[in-house]
């Protein structure tokens, strides 16, 4: 049996659980990933000479903002519909190594709000177990 992926991103699983991450998460915490995400996106293109002035780089975030409607879940804020969607139309191999990053800084800002939480007596959120392991895996 042929598993057929329906989203873009559900190509990679550490990408597909990085994205059910940030969808389930609040707005606060989806804006400061988009904004790390659109960082790291422009981080990268800059390593590998893609951009070469700033207006490459203005142009890659125009070129990210693309009018869908609120058809996306992601498409409700402006910020977070430009990230998803450069990370879309970057290269796949650039999209895993953007993702691991990311994942990277997922994981650190949980644990900062598990810590946050452990000192007001609260539950740690586990919800991040998968995405570590995953990220483990594909060190």
């Amino acid at each position: 049996m042929v598993y057929e992926v329906r989203r873009w991103y559900d190509r990679d699983p550490l990408l597909s659980k990085m994205m059910r991450i940030l969808k389930d998460s609040n707005d606060d915490f989806q804006i400061k990933m988009a904004i790390n995400l659109i960082k790291v996106i422009i981080e990268h293109h800059i390593d590998t000479d893609q951009f070469q002035s700033i207006n490459d780089i203005m142009m890659a975030v125009k070129d990210g903002h693309i009018d869908k409607g609120n058809a996306r879940w992601y498409d409700a804020d402006n910020t977070l519909s430009t990230a998803i969607q450069m990370l879309e139309n970057c290269p796949v191999e650039m999209q895993e190594s953007i993702t691991k990053v990311i994942a990277d800084k997922i994981i650190a800002e949980f644990d900062q709000i598990d810590t946050k939480n452990q000192e007001n007596d609260e539950m740690p959120d586990d919800n991040l177990d998968e995405i570590e392991e995953d990220n483990e895996e594909n060190e």
